[in-house]
């Protein structure tokens, strides 16, 4: 039986209780198995399991963007996602980008227009980058869409609408008018 609290309350989960279990993640196109505590966030077992430091820890508490990582090709907040619950889905990170030594378009336009400064969020920027461009060619709308019963497309990826899907990534520089002209060039060229 678990041990009372305070508060009066019985807690069944104590620290002894919580025991690693193997989880295999297909990260990067690369099958990994190993075993993690089922409250290990995705953040923790990307950085700290498989060594991809990437992906940063940035507020730990879904607010910045910076540990942004794609599942099943959606942008998702590592830190607020567990890692047993990922088991057969495919995780892209920063690092799996780029593909026979070609960096991503929104990499390349990223340096072209020095889209970061310190760095810090930038792997993150670069993730969300690349889901805004692919949720518009989706034909996703967003709260800056002026009529959601039409059809979006990628060239209705007006500066508004960009920094409207970005607006989860925060940088702490400032660099936001680069990283718009980034992710809108990147949209054009592809």
């Amino acid at each position: 039986m678990g041990e009372a609290n305070p508060g009066g309350a019985v807690d069944h989960a104590t620290e002894r209780d919580i025991r690693p279990a193997p989880v295999k993640l297909e990260v990067n196109g690369t099958s990994h198995t190993f075993a993690v505590e089922p409250r290990t966030t995705l953040l923790e077992a990307l950085r700290e399991g498989l060594g991809l430091t990437g992906t940063k820890k940035g507020c730990d508490r879904g607010e910045c963007g910076a540990c942004t990582v794609h599942v099943d090709g959606r942008r998702v907040l590592s830190c607020m996602t567990l890692a047993a619950m990922q088991e057969g889905k495919q995780i892209t990170t920063i690092e799996g980008l780029e593909q026979d030594g070609e960096l991503h378009p929104v990499q390349e336009a990223f340096i072209e227009h020095d889209g970061f400064q310190c760095g810090f969020c930038t792997s993150g920027q670069v993730m969300s980058g690349v889901a805004v461009i692919d949720e518009a060619k989706a034909g996703w709308p967003s709260a800056a869409t002026a009529d959601v019963r039409k059809p979006f497309t990628v060239a209705g990826l007006s500066n508004t609408e960009i920094r409207e899907r970005m607006s989860g990534n925060l940088c702490r520089c400032a660099c936001y008018p680069n990283i718009v002209a980034a992710v809108a060039e990147a949209a054009e060229k592809g």
